[in-house]
């Protein structure tokens, strides 16, 4: 039996969807590690035991200086070598939430060019102006490069943000990220299916209805909506009709994002 894919979660300073996060890997087939990021800093060699990243949800630093903001700046100013050497292997790194904040903040995304130390665009307050916790659908791009998003079309997974509108005020950056196929999944209207900017199916008015990012190579990708967190069909609120219409799938559909991560790496 071939070993298991090992996959390095960072833990601490306000981050706390460890749990749901190292259960997801499990559950597709990868070796999850929790390594709190004082401990990674002062051994960062440690991230090339690995072959997948994941940066998890949470309030880093209590969401102090924008969401992200600190954590982002200790990862640059710490580990910035040993990540540039992990992401020149090929090997893969995934965001939810707070940790597309973080890598964004970053530059790990979009990730133009071979910068993922320049941050290039932000994920500012949502134009709501409150926290959103709520459930909202995703459409895939197909032409995208994303190895996570690999043969999705359409899900419904739950958000949990204050600060989530990717946002930049460089339209010609914007068009580049686009035609960079460096979105690979939007906000929809859940009726109508189609990308869009209205309120609650965007729950934050984020640009171009963008809820996450991938650089070009389609190995680095970020999501607001939270994966892990939909694991198991009971997990969605309207799991009990879809059972009667049966329409209630065998997973939940977030599992699918860490199955492709894993099927890669195989």
């Amino acid at each position: 039996m071939p070993s298991k894919i090992p996959v390095l979660i960072i833990t601490g300073y306000g981050l706390n969807c460890e749990d749901e996060s190292r259960y997801a890997w499990e559950l597709a087939g990868g070796r999850p590690t929790l390594i709190h990021l004082n401990d990674l800093i002062e051994r960062p060699s440690r991230l090339q035991d690995f072959a997948a990243l994941m940066f998890i949800g949470g309030f880093a630093y209590g969401d102090h200086m924008t969401s992200g903001h600190v954590f982002a700046l200790r990862i640059k100013h710490r580990l910035s070598g040993e990540l540039e050497k992990f992401i020149s292997r090929e090997k893969l790194i995934l965001g939810a939430c707070n940790g597309f904040q973080i890598m964004v903040k970053l530059g790990l995304l979009p990730g133009l060019d071979g910068d993922y130390f320049t941050q290039k665009l932000s994920i500012i307050q949502n134009d709501c102006g409150m926290f959103q916790d709520r459930w909202v659908r995703l459409r895939f791009e197909a032409a995208s490069p994303c190895v996570f998003t690999r043969g999705l079309d359409s899900i419904d997974l739950p958000v949990r943000h204050g600060e989530g509108k990717v946002f930049t005020r460089d339209k010609k950056f914007l068009q580049r990220i686009e035609m960079s196929g460096c979105v690979p999944c939007r906000y929809a209207n859940a009726s109508t299916g189609e990308p869009t900017r209205e309120f609650p199916h965007n729950p934050n008015g984020a640009l171009n209805a963008i809820a996450g990012l991938c650089d070009p190579t389609g190995r680095i990708f970020g999501l607001m909506p939270h994966p892990e967190a939909y694991l198991y069909p009971e997990s969605h609120p309207q799991w009990d009709v879809q059972k009667l219409r049966g329409t209630l799938p065998q997973q939940g559909s977030g599992l699918s994002f860490f199955q492709n991560a894993v099927h890669y790496l195989s």
